[in-house]
């Protein structure tokens, strides 16, 4: 007797300037297709919301079609969708939730929003099976500095352990680099640059209040760019894979440092690390190491699936889906500030 075909959730992520399409069933990522508009954003810098709102619009429906066709499925075989409801760009999110909607009533299937952070921790469960209950989280990305405590991704709120008090560590990165002349965004350049550098230059460890597990790089940022100005205004050249490799270690130093005290302090031996920064091959190194020697079970995704992808919200989708969790309604808002 053939056992059921266990149910095969649909995923959409348009929090920021990707649009992120997953097909999941049972754990198991089928298909992941991606459509970026980073090249249309580079050359203002950092992400402009109204162009990336657009590109959603453009992408959606392709993007889609393109994930169906690679799994070899058809859209009638989904049995629910899930989207990313928050937090993010309001008018990207407001794309995504309304595709979500319309895919959702069209094939009579169950609609699940879902949280962006708790997404990014899901999406691990494709790779190394269940989390232990409770793990703790470092999510780092160009909007998002965030330590989370996880009892169950499906069933059981979600804890803010620490978070970001101003500039998150991937938009440091993003306004480094452009200080630096390296184009964005500014993890990759960065990571390469500082493989040929040294870290000596002693940049500054942001504490953001002893005692908490809150993050802070804006004082680090402003640090290196006082750096640089003195070396030019000196006419002396800047040692830019020297800059890139101190700035880098800086800020991997605190947020694994973080990481593995705040494992401590909850009791905890399973950190994932997840989020567009966890790709740094520096904070994967450094990471390991302080777990190795803490105790601790490190879980870090492949690279392409810590960046923002359809992948982790449909693996969170399902998670939920099969606890049984209530979907949501279809008045389900778009919420740029959603909590966890």
């Amino acid at each position: 007797m053939r056992t059921p075909a266990r149910p095969l959730v649909l995923g959409i992520e348009t929090s920021c300037d990707e649009t992120g399409v997953g097909l999941v069933r049972g754990g198991e990522l089928l298909a992941d297709a991606l459509a970026s508009s980073v090249d249309e954003h580079a050359r203002y810098g950092g992400v402009v919301p109204e162009i990336a709102a657009r590109a959603h619009l453009e992408a959606m429906v392709p993007t889609i079609e393109l994930a169906l066709d690679r799994a070899g499925l058809h859209p009638r075989d989904v049995d629910a969708v899930a989207v990313t409801s928050g937090p993010g760009l309001a008018g990207a999110l407001l794309v995504g939730v309304a595709a979500a909607k319309a895919y959702a009533l069209a094939l009579g299937v169950p609609l699940h929003g879902v949280h962006h952070l708790a997404a990014h921790v899901a999406v691990d469960t494709l790779e190394h099976g269940p989390l232990p209950r409770p793990a703790v989280a470092l999510l780092v990305s160009g909007g998002h500095s965030s330590l989370l405590l996880v009892p169950d991704l499906a069933a059981e709120p979600v804890e803010s352990l620490g978070a970001t008090v101003d500039d998150a560590a991937g938009e440091a990165y993003d306004k480094v680099a452009r200080l630096l002349g390296m184009p964005f965004p500014g993890g990759p350049p960065i990571d390469a640059a500082a493989r040929e550098g040294s870290p000596h230059i002693p940049f500054p460890r942001a504490k953001a209040g002893d005692g908490t597990f809150d993050f802070s790089f804006s004082g680090l940022k402003t640090a290196v760019a006082r750096w640089v100005e003195a070396r030019r205004r000196a006419g002396e050249p800047v040692p830019v894979a020297d800059v890139a490799a101190s700035f880098q270690e800086a800020v991997a130093d605190v947020l694994t440092a973080k990481a593995v005290a705040a494992c401590r302090a909850h009791g905890v031996d399973t950190l994932v690390v997840g989020g567009g920064v966890a790709a740094n091959s520096r904070l994967r190194a450094l990471a390991a190491l302080r777990c190795e020697a803490a105790g601790i079970t490190l879980r870090i995704p492949r690279p392409g699936l810590c960046t923002d992808n359809g992948a982790m919200v449909a693996a969170l989708g399902s998670l939920r889906v099969e606890a049984g969790v209530e979907p949501s309604p279809l008045d389900l808002p778009a919420s740029s500030t959603l909590a966890l």
